[in-house]
């Protein structure tokens, strides 16, 4: 041994850097198989010796100690952080807000998701369009808007259309004329709190008079 080497040794910080030298810049039996590796490391494949199996196959004979070396600077090196994608349910509290309620990174995330996702942003236009004419009371697009979404490729509105399009007399009433039925159904839902509370506990001549006297 040199004193060359012996001083690169005693001057190595760290055992990585040992394995410096002109012999890393040489060919490896490894090298026609590392994109493979690359592509199954992505996918989440890091166990060396079920890769090594992989590899065999395809023709690789060197060892398994060779890939288990060549994945350790991947398990070191560190990793690109990245954001971490919306829940389901948040995108669909953005679509459901006004647009004029959501936050600037909200829109932003929104606008994202939309121009990587077409099963997303093609109901996000029908869901915002039947909002604008629910609260602008524009009966007159109704037809319109339910020919756009027949024809729309994501089926997610198509049972919607079908069911508003079995009612529409009903749904052009509601869009057009000022009364409803919120006072009956907050009545309605009000009736079935009580039935709930009053569960096993007492009899129809008590809960009767919840009903009228609450």
């Amino acid at each position: 041994m040199t004193y060359r080497t012996v001083k690169q040794f005693a001057d190595a910080a760290s055992p990585e850097e040992l394995f410096t030298g002109q012999w890393q810049n040489r060919p490896s039996v490894l090298d026609d198989y590392k994109p493979y590796l690359d592509d199954r490391w992505s996918e989440g494949y890091t166990n060396a010796w079920k890769l090594w199996e992989e590899i065999v196959p395809l023709g690789y004979q060197g060892s398994c100690q060779r890939v288990r070396a060549s994945l350790h600077d991947k398990r070191t090196s560190p990793r690109p952080v990245t954001a971490r994608p919306p829940s389901p349910r948040a995108v669909a509290g953005w679509i459901l807000r006004h647009p004029d309620t959501l936050t600037e990174s909200e829109r932003l995330q929104l606008k994202t998701v939309r121009a990587h996702c077409a099963e997303v942003d093609a109901p996000t236009g029908h869901v915002r369009s039947f909002a604008a004419m629910l609260t602008e009371r524009q009966s007159e697009r109704l037809p319109d808007w339910l020919d756009a979404v027949r024809q729309d490729h994501p089926p997610s509105l198509h049972s919607l259309a079908a069911g508003i399009d079995r009612g529409r007399d009903a749904v052009i009433a509601g869009l057009t004329l000022h009364w409803n039925t919120g006072v009956v159904e907050g009545h309605v839902n009000r009736i079935k709190m009580l039935k709930r509370q009053m569960f096993g506990r007492a009899g129809f001549a008590l809960l009767r008079k919840r009903v009228l006297m609450a």
